[in-house]
């Protein structure tokens, strides 16, 4: 994974009753193939890396659906992942990751809840 692929864009497009994102930021998750867990710190309404990196996907899920920055528990890894290879994380456990307290504060009901800092925006 080695370099971070988080970016926290300007007038992200909500994730309101009717759209079509799934995992709101501080949204707990588990990865359906490989089943990790994390948070979702951001995400974008279609695949916005570069087609290299694309390539290089395993399974090449559509690019045309939402993909999540999400910082994966109990590492330093930090993935991009497709909406249809994610699903809820129901444990309600807390996510263990080093960049963790750089985007959120507490976990209340499933859910981190976003801290008072200005988060990068790349």
């Amino acid at each position: 994974m080695g370099r971070t692929m988080i970016q926290i864009r300007q007038n992200l497009p909500d994730s309101a009753p009717g759209s079509p994102v799934r995992f709101p930021p501080g949204s707990l998750i588990r990865h359906r193939r490989y089943g990790y867990r994390g948070v979702v710190v951001a995400f974008d309404l279609e695949c916005r890396a570069d087609e290299g990196w694309y390539r290089k996907n395993r399974t090449q899920p559509a690019r045309d659906q939402p993909w999540y920055h999400v910082l994966v528990h109990g590492s330093m890894q930090t993935t991009y992942a497709a909406q249809t290879s994610l699903m809820p994380d129901p444990s309600g456990e807390p996510i263990a990751h080093p960049l963790l307290g750089q985007y959120f504060g507490a976990l209340r009901e499933g859910y981190y809840e976003r801290n008072d800092r200005d988060w990068p925006v790349g």
